[in-house]
């Protein structure tokens, strides 16, 4: 596609935006309050302003009308079924009395947070995409947290690679930019952090065959969309250790290195902390990295939020050969110990589903813990090498190993939840192994350039309950005895909850929302409903009612395993949907 058609194409998708932005407002919200820099740090106890409710990615509130005492006594409030269908992994968000839904294809709606009643709603016209780029078709319907709330605005990124502003009274473009192009294969997938007048954010499609070489985390001016700068995962050329990493691969020919889970942000040093994916194609044997460690993928990379500058980064599995993505949530903790504040970064970044603590300001590795059973990584130095398991790297096309996890995890794109309660990190996992095999594949355009055979999902061998929620209890150095295992047949499929009540919320394939005791892991609650329990629960309080909000819905974390628990078939339908709960007795 020439330049001047891309250009007529995007302002025709632009034009097409705002028309349907304006046709499918519903209401106006009058005397809504601006959520200021301040607000983003520390939000009001009563509401959820951001993907993890605060930029440390902690998924805690500290609400607590409903705890171990009463959460036995929930009633449901409303429930609203959501825009669309297909993958749902939706965080919605409540401020001010209003609550804030994405789904699929970047519809955003604006409810009435006490009744569930529709405000407005926004459909953006998408532009589309030739039915045979199944991949980049795929990432349109597995939108996870892709709105962010800033000063009187909802901030939206699009699955055709635009950010747009929305008035968040009314639902109206205010403004937007083609921040990357679609046709190439880039798209957003998740949501930006919005701070200091920037909005900082992460594209996808970067294993799609016409994205090679670049792959980014970038920040925008909130008021004009401009580009304030943009740091390359796949090619830096500031760091000649990363450049030798790829061996004689150059960079047009790299691919993958995606930073597809919202990052976190540490106002104190200003540092802003995103977590990175696979290198692609998937094997060394196809990609031709030989025994480079393929730098920037599997890592932490923490960022000066003003420049973009690479402060330090930390791999977590080098020379990854079977597509076992480090992406997910970095969460932020400060801990008192020996008379000290040491100031952590923890996170279960990988489907491998090994825990790492790291000193944030330095990078420093601390200590690490294995959770679910994996084979990819046989040993973690004191330094913090990780020595990739090489008896499992694939040699030949067509050879096959069994690798452990799967590629579905282990751990997804289901974020934990840190508690201060009890200084523990609380995370949904799934027991599974896949043979895997090298391929020899066409790239082709809008698809992936994974060269990759998956066999199917299958429990590692002893092991029967392919679910599991695991507490690990952080410091600044390991505990041997403290934390709790709870195992359950079906596989989780939400991220979790932390509460000032003592709970975490969460759910599972088998269509059940859970609430564990934070100190033991009894199960204290649990419904059944329609669809397996999705995306993020969140909570929050108006007129002294404290509420809680669970999305359901179809997911591949859903899927992936299911054939390990039969006896819960999966409803063929979508269902997706939210349900708010709260306590009785109250006015509805």
């Amino acid at each position: 596609m020439n330049s001047f058609t891309l250009k007529t194409l995007l302002a025709l998708t632009v034009s097409a935006s705002a028309l349907v932005s304006v046709a499918n407002a519903q209401g106006v919200r009058e005397d809504y309050t601006p959520v200021t820099d301040e607000m983003v740090l520390n939000p009001p106890e009563n509401e959820w302003l951001s993907w993890r409710r605060t930029p440390d990615n902690q998924g805690y509130s500290p609400l607590d009308l409903i705890n171990r005492d009463t959460v036995g006594d929930l009633e449901l409030a409303w429930a609203w079924p959501m825009a669309d269908v297909g993958i749902q992994e939706t965080a919605p968000l409540m401020h001010d009395g209003v609550l804030f839904l994405q789904t699929n294809n970047n519809i955003v709606q604006a409810l009435d947070a006490r009744s569930g009643d529709l405000i407005w709603e926004y459909r953006p016209a998408l532009a589309e995409v030739p039915a045979e780029w199944g991949y980049q078709l795929y990432q349109s319907r597995r939108q996870k947290n892709s709105i962010a709330l800033y000063e009187d605005t909802v901030v939206l990124t699009t699955v055709d690679a635009r950010i747009i502003v929305l008035d968040a009274t009314d639902g109206k473009v205010l403004r937007e930019v083609q921040a990357f192009d679609y046709t190439v294969g880039y798209s957003y997938t998740v949501g930006p952090i919005v701070v200091n007048g920037k909005i900082i954010s992460a594209i996808s499609g970067c294993s799609i065959s016409g994205t090679a070489g670049g792959c980014y985390v970038v920040a925008h001016d909130f008021e004009t969309l401009d580009e304030l700068w943009r740091f390359n995962t796949l090619d830096d050329p500031n760091n000649p250790e990363q450049l030798a990493s790829w061996g004689d691969v150059p960079p047009e020919n790299r691919w993958g290195g995606t930073p597809w889970a919202t990052g976190s942000y540490d106002a104190r040093t200003n540092t802003t902390f995103w977590g990175v994916g696979m290198p692609a194609p998937y094997a060394a044997l196809i990609r031709g990295s030989e025994d480079g460690d393929a730098l920037y993928t599997n890592s932490t990379l923490a960022l000066d939020a003003d420049t973009g500058e690479l402060k330090w980064y930390f791999q977590h599995l080098p020379r990854d050969d079977w597509d076992l993505d480090s992406p997910f949530e970095r969460v932020l903790v400060d801990l008192e110990e020996n008379g000290e504040t040491r100031h952590l970064l923890i996170s279960v970044p990988g489907k491998n589903g090994i825990f790492f603590a790291l000193d944030r300001d330095t990078g420093e590795y601390l200590w690490s813990q294995e959770t679910v059973y994996q084979n990819s990584v046989t040993s973690i130095d004191d330094d913090g090498t990780v020595h990739t398991n090489e008896d499992l790297m694939l040699s030949a096309l067509g050879e096959e190993v069994l690798i452990c996890t799967s590629v579905s995890g282990g751990k997804l794109w289901q974020a934990g939840a840190y508690s201060p309660l009890t200084q523990q990190f609380y995370v949904p996992l799934t027991e599974a192994c896949n043979v895997v095999s090298a391929t020899q594949t066409e790239f082709t355009a809008g698809n992936a350039t994974g060269a990759m055979r998956f066999g199917p999902r299958i429990l590692p061998e002893g092991i029967t309950e392919a679910g599991l929620v695991e507490a690990i209890q952080v410091g600044v150095t390991k505990s041997e005895d403290a934390g709790w295992k709870v195992r359950q047949r079906p596989s989780m499929t939400s991220s979790l909850l932390t509460t000032g009540g003592g709970l975490v919320i969460g759910g599972d394939a088998g269509r059940y929302v859970k609430a564990w005791d934070q100190e033991t892991g009894e199960v204290l609650w649990q419904q059944r409903l329609n669809a397996p329990i999705g995306g993020s629960p969140m909570t929050f309080e108006l007129d002294g009612e404290q509420y809680l909000v669970i999305p359901t819905g179809f997911s591949a974390a859903a899927g992936s395993i299911s054939s390990a628990f039969p006896e819960i078939p999966l409803p063929s339908g979508n269902g997706n949907s939210i349900f708010v709960y709260k306590l009785p007795n109250s006015a509805s």
